[in-house]
């Protein structure tokens, strides 16, 4: 009987080692798990900061590219609103020119209709290069 409390005392000590064997190995598994657990958030922390920045600086420099964009836009069309100004001035001016010539003949035809407006006009010019 003795010799079977004792390997019933051996089995329970056995058991009992196991168990703090068991026991220990979960704490270390727990640790490991902790620690992992923690070396994830802190990467996924870094990955969201990287993300974060990237995004805040394609959104600078989308921006930035925009406003460019709209500088150069602005300086074309001032480029062609002054081309086009240049251009409706010249034509004006054309025009102005053309119906001045139009008018002077109109009105030197109807002055210089007779032999004596002519004469007139012919001895005025003379007297005045005689003056110059």
């Amino acid at each position: 009987m003795l010799a079977a409390l004792d390997e019933r005392e051996g089995s329970i000590n056995n058991a009992l080692k196991a168990a703090e064997t068991a026991r220990n190995e979960m704490a270390n598994l727990k640790a490991e798990n902790e620690k992992l657990l923690a070396d994830a958030r802190l990467e996924r922390d870094t990955i969201l900061k990287k993300a974060q920045d990237a995004s805040v600086k394609m959104i600078d420099d989308a921006k930035a590219e925009a406003v460019k964009a709209g500088a150069l836009m602005i300086e074309n069309a001032k480029a062609v609103i002054e081309t086009e100004k240049k251009a409706a001035l010249a034509d004006v001016k054309s025009q102005v020119a053309t119906l001045s010539l139009q008018v002077t003949e109109k009105l030197l035809r109807a002055n210089l209709s007779d032999n004596k407006s002519q004469k007139e006009l012919v001895e005025g010019f003379i007297k005045e290069l005689k003056l110059n």
